[in-house]
């Protein structure tokens, strides 16, 4: 499945020069709801916009989780690890893929996300690309897709390999 990330990518490049249907602008409202309700932490609203059988994968291999766990991390992370989440110069693309295994309504967002921690001073920045696949007028599915190592480089931490200690 990661292996059609680039591949779906391009067909979101591409489509960006053609002309946008309707179902294109209600999809990049839609995300641009769920991008809102995360800064304001809405957990009610997010979970609206999440369908029920809603898979959501990455940012690293292996990490997957449901509709529920989903709501229940941001509550969590938001309770216990940040202060704020905002985000700054996002930009959303919508496409349809009309065949394949990527068949369906897509949405991508990238973003340059600033994140406060409550036990760290300062901040981390991040550049983050999202594809959510879109079902009858909700989130089925997302791939997030960032750089962990260098947020906690910029919250001081080091990576050392095990072999090293």
């Amino acid at each position: 499945m990661m292996k059609n990330i680039p591949a779906l990518l391009l067909v979101v490049l591409i489509a960006g020069c053609t002309k946008t249907p309707d179902s294109h602008k209600k999809n990049v409202e839609l995300i641009s709801s769920y991008v809102k309700a995360v800064e304001n932490l809405d957990y009610e609203a997010m979970s609206e916009y999440l369908a029920e059988d809603y898979l959501g994968i990455g940012p690293s291999v292996g990490d997957s989780i449901n509709k529920a766990q989903a709501v229940e991390n941001w509550k969590n992370y938001t309770a216990n690890l940040y202060e704020s989440i905002k985000y700054d110069r996002s930009r959303t693309i919508a496409v349809t893929i009309t065949e394949g295994e990527g068949k369906g309504e897509w949405v991508s967002n990238w973003a340059e996300l600033t994140i406060r921690y409550k036990w760290q001073p300062g901040s981390a920045t991040i550049f983050a690309n999202t594809l959510y696949l879109i079902e009858n007028g909700k989130i089925k599915k997302s791939f997030t897709l960032y750089n962990e190592a260098d947020a906690l480089r910029q919250l001081g931490f080091v990576i050392v390999n095990r072999e090293q200690l």
